[in-house]
Formats: structure tokens, sequence, C-alpha cells
């Protein structure tokens, strides 16, 4: 039953040049009868590519027979008022920049092969996004103050808690695409040797399978697997140790690809529990950063690909320039992509489904041995009414630990920026788990304010 309040949900996405985001959300805007009857707002300031994803908008919508209205703007104050939802997906030069990060990082002895989350890659990733999603705020609250805000931009975490301490009269979480359900918990499922592919995922096996995952996002752990009572975490355990040995054989070989098999059961074998996003949980942790006096068997982390990063951008976009062209038929688009984990969020707030997903959201007692405001990723009921984590249980300790050191670096970069304190940006970068020199952070901080001076706020050079 579709939620009366949102019989014609307006859809408001700010960034809708994100290819990662914004093709996937036509997708699902076309094809959910709970979305396709209201909205589609598309807000970028690159005028060109805005208006390929409106133009591609509106020949799906076409193509599939649908009564989605698209909008489209330069200017988000035009499209904000009556929005339901507004999507924040934006990143402003993103290749370039976090290129950037990573390598002057690696100057002073940190390596990333992400850099838009921890490190000093995520807290200056943090300098740039997190002033214009609190200018956001600002047209939000005068335009449409009893919208759902959904944060899509990493650090997802620094901007859920900036959001949920700064915006506290909004409607806010945070989302990351890494646990979309239910396809996370078929993935382990199959790890697990319960099934042996996603189509035999079915509600019995949902059921019978306990899987409790929680901790700050992309450093999450699976924390309790057992089917129909059984212990199961060896088996996934295993399964990955298995395929650890051709992990990097074929197929993706970026930074984020490489070794992960491998790390995480190695981390595993330490902690007793199985790390559930270990392309970026392997930057937060130092056994990788490469400090170590003898060799280790898995080698230290390969550094993010800019050029890598700008070719694969750049064949995205031509896909999407043959769909305008018809050079691919318009047809095939929806066989092409699939559902995203937001606009699957928002398709069950408004048709009231009753499915559970991951969220980062307030802790509120989930964790039982973490501060009720610990931003953590839970899986949780959410429906127009708001929010409600799932127990879980203990964090484990060492884990723990290492999750509160985090969060305390999150919670002092989102500190930094808000307030503009210079002494929280050093805080914060000198708390974060893979600095290890007073002098080379201080030289960091500013090298990278130099090299980054046209994205960061003014205030920070007054």
């Amino acid at each position: 039953m579709i939620d009366s309040k949102v019989s014609h949900p307006k859809i408001v996405v700010i960034g809708a040049g994100s290819l990662f985001f914004g093709r996937q959300s036509i997708w699902q805007m076309v094809d959910s009868k709970y979305l396709n009857q209201g909205t589609l707002a598309l807000v970028d300031t690159d005028e060109g590519k805005l208006s390929k994803m409106v133009r591609l908008a509106e020949m799906v919508a076409k193509e599939n027979h649908v009564p989605l209205k698209v909008e489209g703007s330069t200017n988000r104050r035009e499209v904000l008022k009556d929005a339901d939802f507004v999507v924040l997906s934006f990143a402003e030069n993103t290749v370039k920049y976090r290129g950037i990060d990573c390598q002057v990082a690696l100057k002073y002895g940190i390596r990333m092969c992400s850099g838009d989350t921890i490190g000093p890659g995520g807290i200056f990733r943090a300098m740039r996004e997190l002033p214009v999603i609190m200018e956001c705020v600002k047209d939000i609250e005068e335009l449409c103050p009893d919208a759902w805000v959904i944060n899509y931009i990493n650090p997802s975490a620094v901007h859920g808690i900036a959001l949920s301490r700064y915006a506290p009269q909004l409607k806010t979480f945070a989302l990351c695409d890494s646990h979309h359900m239910p396809h996370k918990k078929a993935y382990y499922a199959i790890r697990a040797g319960i099934i042996e592919d996603i189509s035999e995922f079915n509600e019995e096996i949902d059921r019978k399978f306990d899987f409790r995952i929680a901790g700050v996002n992309h450093f999450t752990w699976l924390l309790k697997a057992e089917y129909d009572g059984k212990d199961v975490m060896p088996k996934i355990a295993e399964s990955m140790r298995i395929s650890a040995g051709t992990e990097n054989d074929g197929g993706d070989t970026g930074a984020k690809a490489l070794y992960n098999d491998a790390i995480t059961y190695e981390l595993y074998h330490i902690f007793g529990y199985i790390p559930t996003c270990t392309a970026h949980t392997k930057e937060y942790v130092r056994y990788w950063q490469g400090l170590g006096k003898t060799k280790d068997v898995i080698p230290p982390l390969s550094i993010w690909e800019t050029e890598d990063r700008y070719q694969r951008h750049e064949e995205m976009w031509e896909q999407v320039d043959d769909f305008l062209s018809g050079k691919r038929p318009i047809a095939d688009y929806m066989t092409s992509f699939g559902p995203d984990h937001a606009t699957d969020i928002i398709e069950n707030m408004v048709g009231n489904l009753g499915k559970r997903f991951f969220i980062n959201t307030l802790n509120n007692g989930a964790v039982t041995n973490m501060n009720d405001d610990a931003f953590l990723e839970l899986l949780c009921e959410v429906n127009m009414d708001g929010i409600k984590p799932l127990h879980v249980g203990e964090m484990p300790r060492g884990i723990r630990g290492m999750q509160e050191l985090v969060l305390d670096t999150h919670e002092l970069t989102a500190e930094a920026v808000v307030e503009r304190s210079f002494t929280k940006l050093r805080r914060a970068m000198l708390t974060d788990p893979l600095t290890n020199s007073i002098h080379d952070t201080d030289l960091m901080i500013k090298e990278l304010l130099e090299l980054e001076r046209e994205s960061i706020s003014e205030y920070w050079y007054e």
C-alpha cells in the first residue's frame, strides 16, 4: 500500500551527474510502480551533464510508458519546493582531488587505495564536500523542511554525523552502496554454502539465516552468522581463504580490489570476525601501510589509480551518449541497469513495503557496548515515520577500540569543517589511525590546502 502522504513522490537528486547513482536512480524511478507516478528532479551545476541526464530520464520514461515527470535545474532552489526526498550525491572533480590526496599522503608515508573516507583523503574530501552540504541544508530547511535528506556522499559517516548534529530538525540518514539488501545477505549465504546462486535466495533462507553486521561505514564487521542455529562464520572465512589464492588472476585489479579475500581472511584470523567492506577496511588499519621491518605475505596497499578512474568515467559517459544518440537502443536501458540502494529505500518508504536495509544512523542501543549517538552502519526498519536500528549485541573488544578511534576522527572532522576550526582539523588528522608524525601531518595539511585551494572554502586561507 502506497503511503498516503506521498502518493506522487518528488525526489530531488543534487548531483545528477554522478554516474554511480544518476543512471540507477533513473532505472528505479521508471521501474517502480510506487515511484513512477511522481517527479524526478535532477540538479547539477554542470549544465552539459545535467542536460544529458534529463534527456536520458525523459527518453527512458517515454520508452516504458510511465507518467514520470522529469525536471532539471542548475539551481537547486528552483526544484526543492515540495520535495519528499532529497538525495545528496555530488562530488566536484572527485577523481582529480582524490588523486592529489593520495599522492600527497604517499609522499608522507601514508598509503590510500581509495582515499575518500579515512586518512588525509577522507578528511580533505569532507573539507571539500561538507560546506556545500551545509549550504544545501539551509535551502532544504527553508523550502522543504519535511523532506527526508539522504546523504550519499563520502565520507558518508562524517557527513551523516554533521547532518545529525548541526541539522537535528531535519529527517536525515546516510548511505553506502556496499551493503545493499538482500544482495549482501545472499552473498554471505553463498559463501557459507547455504545456496550456490543468488537466484536460490528466498524468504525461508532469509528467515533461517541470522547474520548481523555493524560498525562505522566502510569499517563494518560480520559479528554473527548462524543458519538454522548453526554457526557458519568459519565456513564463510574458509571460502575467503580458498578464493584468496586466485582473486587477482583477472577482472578488476584496481587498488581497491587487490588482495581483498586474503586480507579478509587475515583479519578474521586475528579478530575472529569477518570485515564486510574490505576494499575500504584495509585502508583503516595499519597492517598494509608498508611500515613493517620484514616482508609480509600480503604486500602494502596499492595507490588510488587516478588515470584509470578517468578512463572508467569516460566509458560510462560514452554509454550515456550511445543511449542518447540511438547508437544503443533506449529499449535496452532497463536491462542494462538495476535497483540502487537509495532509490530501493525510497521505494520501500513510499510503498510501505516493510523491508530492512543497512543505513548509517545513530546507534540508539543496537550495539549495546557503544554510545547511543555513535554513528554506525546498521540493519534498520525504515518507513516514512522514521528509522529503527535492529539489535546487534556487543562490539568485540579490539574491534570496538578501533571503531571508537575512527568515530573520534570522523566527529572531529565534522566539527572542524562546520565550526571552521583549524585546531580541530589538525586534531582530526593527528587522531586518524593512518597518521604517524606530527611534523609530517602539519606539512601535509599545508600542502593539501595549497593544492586544493580552488575547491576549499576561502575562510581556511583568511
